[in-house]
C-alpha cells in the first residue's frame, strides 16, 4: 500500500484529467452534431443533387450523417465514461478515438489524391442533367442557374447540343433580368439573340472553383479535427492508466 502522500497527489491529477477529457468529449461530440448539419445540408446542396441523380452517384451525405450520429453517442459514452472512471471504459473510449483518427486520416488523403477523379464525375453528372433536360421535373439545374447566375455547363452554347433547345431553345432559368433582356421564346431559340439576354459563365466551372478556392481550408479543418483526436487519445490513456494505479494504491 503507497503512503497518502502518494494517493493525495494523484487525486488532484485525476481530477485535472478528467475535466480536460470531459471539455474534450464535449467539443467531440459538438463536432459530430457539425458533421450530422453538413450531411443534412449536403443532401440537399446543389452539387450534390447532382451526383445523386446520376448513374455514379455519391454516398458522401449519407456517409457524413452516419459518421456524425456515431461520433455523438461514442461523444456521449466518453463523458459517462470519464464520469464513471471506469478504466475499460476509457479505453474504449482511446480505440474508438484512434479508428476515427485513422478514418479521417485516410478519407483526408483519399479526398485529396482522387479530387480530379470527384471532379470527373461531377461533370459527367451535370453533363447528364443537362442532356436529359425537360424543363419540367430538372428543377436543380433552374435552380443552379438562378443561385449562380450562370447559363450551361461551359457557358449557355451549351445548351444547343441538347434536345430541349431544339424545341424551347435555352431554359429561362438563364435569363440575366438585370440585362434589361425579355427573354422571350425567339431570342432564347437563337443563340446570338441569347448572348444579350441570358448569362454568361459556365455554371460547371464556377462550381468547381468554389470548391477548389476552399480546398486549402477545407484540407486543413480535415486534418485538424484529425490530429484533435490524438489529445482525446492521450487524455483517455493517462486518466485510465491513472485511476487504475490509483486502485492499486489502496489496496
Amino acid at each position: 500500500m503507497s503512503p497518502p502522500s502518494a494517493r493525495l497527489q494523484t487525486k488532484p491529477v485525476i481530477t485535472c484529467l478528467k475535466t480536460f477529457l470531459i471539455s474534450y468529449s464535449l467539443i467531440f461530440w459538438f463536432t459530430g452534431v457539425i458533421l450530422l448539419a453538413v450531411g443534412v445540408w449536403g443532401k440537399v446542396n446543389l452539387e450534390f443533387d447532382l451526383l445523386l441523380n446520376s448513374d455514379k452517384g455519391t454516398n458522401a451525405p449519407y456517409v457524413l450523417i452516419g459518421t456524425g450520429a456515431i461520433i455523438i453517442i461514442f461523444g456521449l459514452f466518453g463523458c459517462f465514461a470519464t464520469c464513471r472512471g471506469s478504466p475499460w471504459m476509457l479505453k474504449l473510449y482511446a480505440m474508438f478515438l484512434t479508428l476515427v483518427f485513422l478514418a479521417e486520416l485516410v478519407a483526408g488523403i483519399s479526398g485529396f489524391i482522387f479530387r480530379h477523379e470527384i471532379k470527373a464525375v461531377l461533370q459527367g453528372a451535370y453533363n447528364k442533367a443537362e442532356s436529359v433536360y425537360s424543363g419540367k421535373n430538372n428543377e436543380d439545374l433552374d435552380r443552379i442557374q438562378r443561385t449562380l447566375q450562370c447559363c450551361g455547363e461551359k457557358n449557355y452554347t451549351s445548351w444547343a447540343n441538347t434536345d430541349y433547345f431544339k424545341s424551347e431553345g435555352i431554359p429561362k432559368s438563364c435569363c440575366n433580368m438585370t440585362s434589361g433582356g425579355n427573354c422571350t421564346s425567339a431570342e432564347l431559340k437563337d443563340l446570338n439573340k441569347a448572348a444579350l439576354v441570358v448569362y454568361q459563365r459556365g455554371c460547371f466551372s464556377l462550381m468547381t472553383a468554389t470548391l477548389e478556392a476552399n480546398l486549402g481550408i477545407i484540407a486543413g479543418i480535415s486534418f485538424g479535427i484529425a490530429f484533435f483526436q490524438l489529445i482525446g487519445i492521450f487524455l483517455a490513456c493517462c486518466l485510465s492508466r491513472y485511476i487504475t494505479n490509483n486502485q492499486y494504491e489502496l489496496v
